[in-house]
C-alpha cells in the first residue's frame, strides 16, 4: 500500500527515537530499581511542577486511577456534578467511587459543562464539582471557581485532553483543586500509560501521595487506605524521551488542524458542519478535530465514505454518560445530541498535507459538496 492510501486511525502515538528512550531506560538497569517511586519518576515530576505551574504533581499508572485517587482522598461522596460529555472515565470514576453522578448539561458552543446549570444542581447532598475539559478546550474555570467557593464544594477537573492548554496564560492543569491527566498511548503527551494529579495544596498532596502506594508510610506502616497506581520507571523513561518534542508534536497537529479548517470551510460556511468554540484566551495543543454534522444519519455515511477508503474517525465522545446503564437517568438533551452527531477525523504528529486532503475530499465526497 502507498504511503497515500496507508490506513488513517483517528490518532496515531509518538515514539521517539528509540535511543532516546534508551539513554533514559539505560538509567534502569544501571539502579536495578523498576518502581516504587525511582528516580526517572521524581525527574519527571520535577519537570511537570515548573511545565504545568503547579507545586505538587503526582504521577500514577493511569489517568482513571489519578480521578479515583482524587475523588477518595477528597472524601467525596452523595452527589458530584459532572459532564455527561466526555470520555465514560470521568463518570466510572465516580460510580466506582460509591459517588452519584449529577449531570449538567453541555454548552452547545464549547461542549464543555455549561455554567449557567451548575448553581442549580448543588443540593445539600452535592459534595464536589467534576468538570471535564473535553477535547483540551478548556472549561468557563471562572465562573465554575466562583460557584464551588460559594457553595464550599472542591472542584476537580478532569484534564486528560488537556496537556500543554493555557487559558488566560496559565497552564490549564494549575486551575480547581485537583486537576487530573492521563497520559495513555493515544495522547499528545504519552508515557505509554500513565497519568498525573496535579495541586497546590500541601496537605491534600501529603494526603494523597501515598495512596498511589497502598498507603505506605514507610515500609511497615500505612498512613490509611491506598491502591497500587505507582508508574513504573520504564514509563517515566518513555514520558522523559517524549516530553522534549511536545512543541514540535503541537506545532505540526496546529498545521493540520489549519489545512483541514481551510479544506472544510465550505462546509462550515453552508451550515453542514459546525466545530467546537475555542474561548478566548486559550492556547490549545490541537490533540483533536471534531466535527459536528447535521444528523446522525450525516455522520454515519461519512464514516462509512471514510472507512472505504481506509480511514478511520472515532465517535469521540459516543454515548452521552447520562444514558450509562449503571447511573441513574437524568436528562441532558444537548450532550445527548452532540454525541450522535460528532466525528473526531484523523489528528496526529505525521499526518501530511495529502492526508489531510484525501480526508477532507472524502468529507466532501459523503456529503455532496465539491
Amino acid at each position: 500500500m502507498s504511503r497515500e492510501q496507508r490506513p488513517l486511525a483517528v490518532t496515531r502515538t509518538y515514539l521517539p527515537p528509540v535511543e532516546e528512550f534508551l539513554g533514559h531506560a539505560r538509567r534502569v538497569w544501571e539502579t536495578n530499581q523498576l518502581t516504587n517511586n525511582g528516580a526517572l519518576v521524581r525527574q519527571l515530576e520535577e519537570r511537570f511542577r515548573d511545565l504545568l505551574g503547579v507545586r505538587h504533581v503526582i504521577l500514577v499508572a493511569n489517568g482513571t486511577l489519578a480521578l479515583q485517587i482524587a475523588v477518595r482522598g477528597l472524601g467525596l461522596e452523595g452527589e458530584v456534578v459532572t459532564s455527561p460529555f466526555s470520555y465514560v472515565a470521568s463518570t466510572s470514576s465516580l460510580v466506582w467511587e460509591r459517588c452519584d453522578p449529577v449531570f449538567v448539561d453541555v454548552d452547545p458552543d464549547t461542549l464543555c459543562m455549561d455554567p449557567d446549570l451548575v448553581e442549580r444542581a448543588i443540593t445539600p447532598r452535592t459534595s464536589a464539582i467534576l468538570p471535564v475539559h473535553v477535547y483540551g478546550h478548556p472549561c468557563d474555570v471562572v465562573r465554575i471557581g466562583e460557584i464551588a467557593a460559594r457553595h464550599g464544594l472542591p472542584v476537580v477537573y478532569d484534564a486528560a485532553h488537556a496537556f500543554g492548554v493555557t487559558y488566560r496564560g496559565r497552564p490549564l492543569a494549575a486551575h480547581g483543586d485537583v486537576s487530573t491527566l492521563s497520559f495513555h498511548a493515544t495522547k499528545l503527551f504519552h508515557t505509554a500509560e500513565g497519568g498525573a494529579l496535579c495541586l497546590d495544596d500541601d496537605d491534600l498532596a501529603a494526603a494523597l501521595e501515598p495512596m498511589r502506594r497502598f498507603g505506605h508510610d514507610g515500609p511497615e506502616a500505612f498512613s490509611g487506605l491506598g491502591t497500587n497506581a505507582k508508574m513504573s520507571e520504564l514509563h517515566a523513561a518513555m514520558g522523559l524521551a517524549v516530553l522534549p518534542r511536545v512543541g514540535e508534536l503541537i506545532a505540526r497537529q496546529r498545521g493540520a488542524t489549519r489545512q483541514y479548517d481551510a479544506e472544510l470551510e465550505p462546509l462550515v460556511a453552508s451550515g453542514r458542519i459546525r466545530r467546537p468554540r475555542l474561548p478566548d484566551g486559550a492556547e490549545y495543543n490541537f490533540s483533536y478535530y471534531p466535527v459536528i454534522f447535521g444528523s446522525e444519519d450525516e455522520l454515519l455515511r461519512v464514516r462509512a465514505t471514510l472507512n472505504a477508503d481506509g480511514v478511520f474517525p472515532r465517535r469521540y465522545f459516543c454515548p452521552s454518560l447520562n444514558t450509562l446503564p449503571y447511573v441513574r437517568r437524568q436528562e441532558a438533551p444537548v450532550a445527548e445530541s452532540v454525541a450522535a452527531r460528532v466525528l473526531c477525523l484523523p489528528l496526529s504528529h505525521d499526518l501530511t498535507p495529502d492526508d489531510v486532503a484525501r480526508v477532507a475530499a472524502g468529507v466532501r465526497r459523503a456529503l455532496a459538496i465539491p
